[in-house]
């Protein structure tokens, strides 16, 4: 349960290898987060980072493993998460890949990939997250989406259109949960400046891992259902989700 001043205490993190979720992890133990589990197809990868947010302040922090491509495993999962460390505050959906445009165009199965990590993954374990913190009445899923769902683009439309199914679904999960205690925050940043993007071209309005990680606590803080970072990103958007298409493909985006 948050604490009296309202701060999250769990954290139950889905692609903690994340340079996003490793940043929110060390501002929400800044601000007295004590459980962080954090789980990843490689838990041992996770060691540095499990040290470190330990001598922050967390009280427990584990590395589990956790396959986003194992859907049948996933319900288990939870289930083991929830009966092990108990109820959790907050689960942050941040696994991903981006994927390789060029060939997943000529690829069906690559394109497959990509998809079924970011989409089929993200909604096969969110049905029993949603189950679970239904049970324990309390609790935000967080789920890290992109700007590249709001429309999709020549130059990324495989990513894009994962992340557009995935946002979807998300909000619609937030809609039915209305009432039962339980929230969900979409979170949509642009280009962010990690090992995923390295050696990618920054587009404008490039951001952090540590800005994404202060927009998600401030949205926590809030309640807010939707987040955009940076906000200016929020109009952006809404501008060439309107843009005719024969224009929209004349753009060099």
């Amino acid at each position: 349960m948050k604490d009296a001043l309202g701060a999250v205490q769990s954290v139950l993190v889905l692609g903690g290898g994340s340079d996003i979720a490793a940043a929110t992890c060390r501002a929400l133990v800044s601000r007295r987060a004590r459980t962080v589990v954090l789980a990843a197809r490689e838990p041992a990868s996770l060691a540095p980072l499990a040290d470190e947010l330990r001598a922050a302040g967390a009280t427990t922090v584990e590395a589990v493993a956790f396959d986003a491509t194992d859907t049948a495993a996933h319900a288990g999962f939870v289930a083991d998460a929830f009966d092990r460390f108990g109820d959790f505050d907050v689960v942050l959906v941040a696994f991903g890949v981006l994927g390789d445009q060029e060939q997943d165009e000529r690829d069906g199965a690559a394109a497959a990939d990509v998809a079924r990590v970011n989409y089929v993954g993200a909604v096969s374990v969110a049905v029993p997250l949603a189950a679970r913190l239904r049970t324990q009445g309390h609790g935000t899923i967080v789920a890290l989406s992109s700007v590249a769902g709001e429309r999709a683009r020549r130059s990324n439309f495989v990513y894009g259109s994962s992340k557009a199914g995935m946002d979807a679904f998300f909000q619609g999960l937030g809609d039915s949960l209305v009432g039962s205690g339980i929230d969900v925050m979409v979170v949509r940043p642009g280009f962010v400046h990690t090992k995923m993007t390295q050696g990618l071209k920054p587009a404008p309005l490039a951001t952090t891992p540590d800005a994404v990680a202060d927009a998600i606590v401030g949205g926590l803080e809030r309640g807010s259902h939707t987040v955009w970072v940076p906000p200016a990103l929020r109009w952006v958007m809404a501008g060439l989700r309107h843009v005719p298409r024969p224009v929209f493909r004349r753009l060099p985006l």
